[in-house]
């Protein structure tokens, strides 16, 4: 391009001030400018100035914008974005296009309003044309042709079926951009519209487009305003959502869990239960497992958060039994108890009416129940009064003696029976591990905005969380045999054995078991031994070399192995990330990629349309920045997008993740790294580059593991030789050195 080979050669001999930049602008039939734009004069009189070079009068009709893909317009806010070697555009101000698409999308003729729709889709990501479109109440213009449209077009619509889609998609996918820059209020849309948006949703299956957008305002309207959840959920059924999680679109099946997860949190307490009892009966789950987590072909990261998050929801509904306490006096709650206590021992006669028999049935009881292992044997309702667990520790007690009826008796009547003081308190342990459990799956927390860890486990039954715990209180009682614990100091002995538990549990999830039964499997190679083996293994790296020599060994050879990680943070640095742009619908999110030159002098980045497979090319990255200008690398609140008001609601993952690079006077590039992982590699590389420490959890990991290794490596001839703390001392000087020969 001989504008950029110009624009190369003008800066080869020095680098231009820093307020000056230098572009190219392009003006439709003209050659483009090249010019030195100076950013401390006003953008009026820079704009002036371009239209006086090609005689255009009345420069306040015009505006600049990026001449790439974005089309974006340059302001007085984001003109410190533009770089040296730029292309712009000069074109109609902002105000201008936006009247000139407000009269266009009433034209009477279907090609020139398809063609205007178009226009506003693209021009409608702009947050500066937004603005002016928006003033001119053209958001109100929008919802009134969604309202009147299918009217208006009815008989066009089947000669010209096409045509009305597209007018149709185009339409709505202006208005989710407009309403995406959070300019406009949701809750000032009629029941009109959110009827004819509710519409689409089964009039346009077919029509990818319109129902991925008619799901997508759904799902704003309802997280937006409480007045439009009441208004939506009155509006769309969760039947009409489940036949488009039947279809193989995993771009629709994603935006329609995502409205199902905004119907379900939004939900008053009350109707949440109620909502999740249709759902069953609807068999959302089974759906959702045959259709979306067991079809043929990988789950995308925006599927895995909806996933995510109507794990959460569903975990959330045990958060009211968990925070109920039992009613000791409450006749239904007791009977849960003497139902436990049935099951268990029911071959045992029971008494008869006879005379003291009330006194022998309360002594046949207080023995039974403490031989369920409860700490209130006269009255056992009292070990359900603390929350959590509450009354849920009790349910799935009462599910276990049920469901997994032969397990139960043998647990209860095993430890029973145990003469030697190492029985297992099932009543005790029961509560205990349903709390932890609790703790595990972080039952009444709130989904988090970024996180994908959801476990296909739990959408293989209908009650999930209860089959869970009958699978983990066999392993506790397993666990607890083998550790030999004893129920006589039961503190000192639950804290020991649950720690086991807990970690047992936690590698089994790591693992990500597809079903109940594999994770059960899991857990059996998982013994108390194993762990013993793998804490072993991991304590080799922190303990088995703390002697002084080993220290000292340490010290001397650390620089070289964080030299050694510097040039691997570095080289993924030159690789590159792929980064999103988050906004308020995460499945819009955009695209950008940042890397390191080569020569570790510049960073390349710029916007893409879509993920990258692999690396992208330096040559097709916009921007770039170079090293020696950035002055500092900040990191959580300390970053500018987090500082704005309402940023990302301050999401706590969010936060944990975000880092600025900051530049010039007052110039920034904001990251939000895909992950933890990615975050410290970005964070220890750009620190690396300005000659700070690398402080992140992955260096002092890494450290570790290295120099560990290293050590190893280097101790292999001194097996089984103890090495000493200290030096052995220096041997006096001998008597005579008689044995000194000359060799001269």
């Amino acid at each position: 391009c001989p504008v950029v080979l110009a624009l190369k050669n003008s800066s080869v001999a020095m680098p231009p001030p820093a307020d000056i930049v230098k572009v190219a602008i392009e003006w439709p039939g003209a050659f483009p400018k090249l010019m030195e734009i100076d950013q401390k004069k006003p953008l009026s009189s820079i704009i002036k100035e371009v239209c006086d070079g090609w005689s255009l009068a009345n420069h306040d009709q015009f505006a600049l914008q990026h001449a790439d893909s974005s089309n974006f317009y340059i302001t007085e806010k984001n003109r410190n974005e533009i770089k040296n070697g730029a292309i712009l555009r000069l074109t109609t101000s902002p105000a201008q296009n936006a009247q000139q698409l407000h009269e266009r999308i009433q034209s009477s003729s279907m090609d020139a309003k398809l063609e205007a729709l178009k226009d506003l889709a693209n021009y409608s990501r702009d947050v500066t044309f937004a603005q002016e479109f928006i003033n001119l109440d053209g958001i109100s213009l929008l919802t009134q042709m969604v309202e009147s449209g299918t009217e208006r077009y009815q008989k066009l619509q089947k000669i010209m079926k096409p045509c009305f889609g597209d007018m149709l998609s185009f339409t709505l996918t202006a208005f989710v951009e407009l309403m995406d820059h959070g300019i406009v209020s949701w809750d000032t849309f009629s029941v009109a519209f959110i009827k004819k948006i509710a519409s689409y949703v089964n009039k346009f299956a077919s029509d990818i487009s319109i129902l991925q957008r008619s799901l997508a305002i759904l799902e704003s309207m309802v997280l937006n305003s409480h007045d439009l959840y009441q208004k939506v959920a009155q509006e769309i059924t969760i039947g009409q959502l489940i036949p488009h999680l039947q279809g193989t679109d995993q771009e629709i099946q994603t935006y329609t869990i995502a409205v199902i997860n905004a119907l379900f949190l939004k939900a008053p307490d009350d109707k949440r239960q109620e909502m999740a009892n249709l759902l069953a009966q609807k068999q959302l789950r089974s759906i959702i497992l045959t259709h979306v987590i067991r079809a043929q072909r990988a789950i995308n990261n925006e599927m895995a958060h909806q996933l995510y998050v109507l794990q959460v929801l569903t975990f959330n509904l045990l958060e009211d039994r968990m925070m109920t306490k039992m009613d000791p006096q409450d006749q239904a709650q007791r009977d849960i108890i003497f139902e436990l206590r049935r099951i268990a021992f029911d071959a045992e006669s029971e008494p008869n009416n006879s005379s003291g028999s009330i006194e022998k049935r309360k002594s046949m009881y207080t023995r039974d129940y403490k031989k369920l292992g409860f700490i209130n044997h006269v009255n056992p309702a009292m070990d359900f009064t603390q929350t959590p667990p509450g009354m849920l520790a009790l349910d799935n007690m009462l599910y276990f003696a049920k469901h997994h009826q032969d397990a139960y008796i043998r647990i209860v009547l095993e430890n029973s029976s145990r003469e030697d003081k190492h029985e297992c308190p099932f009543g005790r342990s029961s509560i205990e591990l349903t709390k932890m459990l609790c703790e595990i799956l972080k039952v009444g927390e709130l989904p988090s905005e970024t996180c994908n860890d959801f476990h296909p486990m739990f959408f293989t039954h209908d009650r999930s969380f209860e089959e869970f715990f009958c699978i983990c209180i066999q392993l506790l009682n397993k666990t607890w045999k083998e550790m030999r614990a004893t129920s006589e100091d039961f503190n000192k002995a639950r804290k020991r054995v649950m720690q086991v538990v807990k970690e047992q549990i936690m590698r089994a999830l790591t693992t990500k078991p597809s079903s109940l039964d594999q994770f059960k499997s899991k857990l059996q190679n998982l013994s108390y031994t194993e762990i013993l083996k793998i804490r072993q293994s991991e304590r080799m790296n922190q303990e088995d070399f703390q002697s002084r020599p080993i220290l000292e060994l340490k010290e001397k050879i650390q620089p070289e192995i964080l030299e050694l990680i510097k040039q691997q943070r570095l080289n993924r640095l030159v690789e590159g990330t792929c980064f999103r742009k988050l906004n308020s619908r995460r499945r819009q999110d955009k695209f950008w990629y940042c890397r390191l030159s080569p020569n570790h002098k510049v960073l390349h980045y710029g916007d893409l349309e879509e993920s990258p497979q692999g690396e992208v090319p330096h040559d097709s990255l916009q921007d770039k920045l170079p090293v020696a200008d950035i002055k500092a690398v900040v990191t959580g609140k300390d970053c500018p997008h987090m500082k704005e008001k309402g940023a990302l609601k301050q999401n706590k993952e969010v936060l944990e993740l975000a880092f600025s690079i900051l530049y010039d006077s007052s110039g920034q590039l904001n990251f939000i790294a895909p992950d933890k992982h990615e975050y410290c590699v970005w964070t220890d590389g750009l620190n690396a580059l300005l000659g700070k420490d690398m402080l992140s959890d992955l260096t002092r990991n890494d450290l570790d593991t290295l120099l560990s290794m290293e050590i190893k490596l280097r101790l292999l001839d001194l097996e089984n030789i103890q090495i000493p703390d200290a030096p052995p001392p220096i041997p006096k000087e001998p008597s005579n050195y008689d044995f000194v020969y000359d060799c001269n």
